[in-house]
């Protein structure tokens, strides 16, 4: 399984991103601005390669296992040791792949979404787009592992 994520637009304030896998658009995602500096809760993660695994613990592995009955840990992007991601200086942590639908919803992390309005840098459908995706790549996780995901 290969997942890119491909940035599109960024308004200062949030970026929109196509989500695909093995090369089939998937989904929007609406992340944070870019920045050269974290501000946290501010600053989408770096270009670059990163690993996706299942991460079981915390308070969204919690609330997304109530949520969803086929729930098996949050995907979680990282390239350290205890879903840690660092690259060009800057560091993350507990990077996720959930539901939501501005940039207010996010710390860094990837919100997927079916639609997005442009002029806005906002989404809908964030949970029937996670409700699609999430299977396929925890599922693949399972079987296989982690799976990377190309962030450009």
């Amino acid at each position: 399984m290969e997942i890119r994520l491909k940035r599109i637009a960024d308004n200062g304030d949030a970026s929109i991103s196509l989500f695909y896998i093995d090369d089939v658009f998937q989904c929007f995602v609406i992340e944070d601005e870019h920045r050269t500096k974290k501000v946290y809760g501010e600053t989408r993660i770096p270009n670059g390669i990163y690993e996706i695994g299942l991460r079981s613990e915390g308070g969204f592995h919690s609330r997304y296992s109530k949520r969803f009955s086929d729930h098996k840990g949050m995907l979680c992007l990282y390239n350290k040791p205890n879903w840690t991601l660092v690259n060009a200086g800057i560091s993350f942590q507990y990077i996720l792949i959930h539901t939501g639908n501005t940039d207010k919803h996010t710390a860094g992390c990837l919100l997927l979404n079916d639609v997005v309005d442009a002029s806005k840098f906002t989404g809908s459908y964030s949970t029937q787009a996670y409700k699609r995706i999430y299977p396929k790549i925890a599922d693949y996780i399972e079987e296989c592992g982690p799976v990377q995901i190309i962030v450009e």
